[in-house]
C-alpha cells in the first residue's frame, strides 16, 4: 500500500543520472500526476470521478502506480508530479530531478502502527525484545520516536530487517515480538495473530509523516496557473471529505479504486487526517515542531542521514513551496 522501498527508488535515480537527466514528462497542456494506494492520495479519485478538474479548466491526468514505481517514474521524467511523503521527497535530492511539495494531502493518523504480540501491552515491554521492520523506511523513524517517548533507544531492542509484506507472517509465527508496518500490513498482522494489539501509531505523533503532492521544479516554473487549479481542486476534495453527508459516496468512490469494500475502506481513510486550505496554510508556516512541514521534514532529514539514505543533511526549505497556498 503505502510509501517506500529505497533501493528500488535509488536504482531509478541512478538510471536517470546515467541517462543525463534528459527524459521529459510534459506536454505543455497536460499535467501528469502519479498516485498510489494511500487514502490521502486515493482521495484524488473523487475529483477525477466528479469531473472537478475539467470544471477547473485544467488537464490533470492521474496515473495509478505502486508507490515505489511512482517515485521511479517521477525520477525518470515520466511524470510532472508524484504523491509521496515529505521524508521520501528528501531522497530525491540525490537525483538530477528536483522538485517541491506544493501542498499536503494529509498526515498519517494511525495507519502506520507498531503491532505487538499477545502479552506485550506497551512500548516499555519491548525492551530486550525483537521488533521486525524494513530498515531505512518510515516505520523505523516511527519506532525510533516511539521508543524515545518512553525512554528507550534502538540499542535497547533487537531490530530484525524484513520486507514489509513479510511482517504479518513473522508476527503470526512468533519469530518476533512486534512489527512496525502500515496498512494493510499492520491490519493483516492484527487479524492473523490472536491477542495482537497496537501499542503505538502515527496518531500518537501527528505530523511525523506528511503525505504531499511533489512537483518537478520545471513544471512549477512552466505551468504555475495550472498547478494553482490543481491545488484548488484538492481543497474542494478535502472540504467534501470533511462533510459527513458525503461519507457514503466518498467511500464508494475510493474503495472502487483500490478494489475493496466501502466498509473495509472506512478503516483506511480514518488513518489519514485529510488537510484543507486553512490547515495547509498553518502547516506551511516556519516552525521546528511536527505541526510545521519544515520542522517535520527536518526530523525526516536527520533520520535519512542516520539511516544512510543519503550522506549529509540537506536544506529542507528547497523541497517546500508555499506559493500556491498564498
Amino acid at each position: 500500500m503505502h510509501r517506500n522501498s529505497l533501493k528500488a527508488f535509488m536504482f531509478a535515480v541512478i538510471l536517470m543520472i546515467f541517462m543525463g537527466g534528459n527524459a521529459t514528462a510534459r506536454d505543455s497542456t497536460i499535467l501528469k500526476i502519479g498516485y498510489s494506494d494511500w487514502p490521502g492520495w486515493v482521495a484524488w479519485e473523487i475529483g477525477i470521478e466528479k469531473g472537478w478538474f475539467k470544471e477547473a479548466g485544467v488537464d490533470a491526468r492521474f496515473f495509478w502506480y505502486d508507490y515505489v514505481a511512482s517515485m521511479d517514474a517521477f525520477a525518470m521524467g515520466k511524470l510532472d508530479a508524484v504523491c509521496m511523503t515529505n521524508c521520501d521527497a528528501l531522497v530525491t535530492g540525490t537525483s538530477a530531478r528536483r522538485g517541491k511539495a506544493i501542498m499536503v494531502n494529509d498526515y498519517s493518523n494511525g495507519s502506520d502502527m507498531i503491532v505487538a504480540r499477545s502479552g506485550i501491552n506497551d512500548l516499555k515491554d519491548l525492551k530486550g525484545k525483537k521488533i521486525a521492520l524494513e530498515v531505512g523506511l518510515l516505520e523505523q523513524l516511527l519506532l525510533r520516536k516511539a521508543l524515545e517517548k518512553n525512554g528507550i533507544t534502538e540499542s535497547d531492542v533487537s531490530i530484525i530487517n524484513l520486507p514489509t509484506d513479510k511482517l504479518p507472517f513473522a508476527l503470526k509465527l512468533g519469530k518476533v515480538d512486534a512489527i512496525a508496518a502500515w496498512q494493510p500490513y499492520s491490519g493483516e498482522a492484527l487479524k492473523a495473530s490472536p491477542g495482537a494489539k497496537v501499542i503505538f501509531s502515527s496518531a500518537d505523533l501527528p505530523g511525523l509523516i506528511y503525505d504531499t503532492l511533489f512537483v518537478a521544479d520545471e513544471s512549477i516554473l512552466g505551468q504555475p496557473e495550472e498547478w494553482q487549479k490543481v491545488v484548488q481542486v484538492w481543497f474542494r476534495i478535502a472540504a467534501y471529505l470533511k462533510d459527513p453527508a458525503n461519507k457514503s459516496e466518498a467511500l464508494k468512490i475510493m474503495s472502487k479504486r483500490v478494489e475493496t469494500s466501502p466498509d473495509d475502506y472506512e478503516l483506511m481513510i480514518d488513518g489519514a487526517f485529510v488537510l484543507g486550505m486553512e490547515e495547509n496554510k498553518k502547516i506551511y508556516q516556519q516552525g521546528d515542531g511536527l505541526d510545521s512541514i519544515y520542522g517535520s521534514t527536518r526530523v525526516s532529514d536527520q533520520f535519512n542521514v542516520s539511516a544512510k539514505n543519503y550522506n549529509s543533511s540537506q536544506d529542507v526549505t528547497t523541497f517546500i513551496h508555499d506559493g500556491f497556498l498564498k
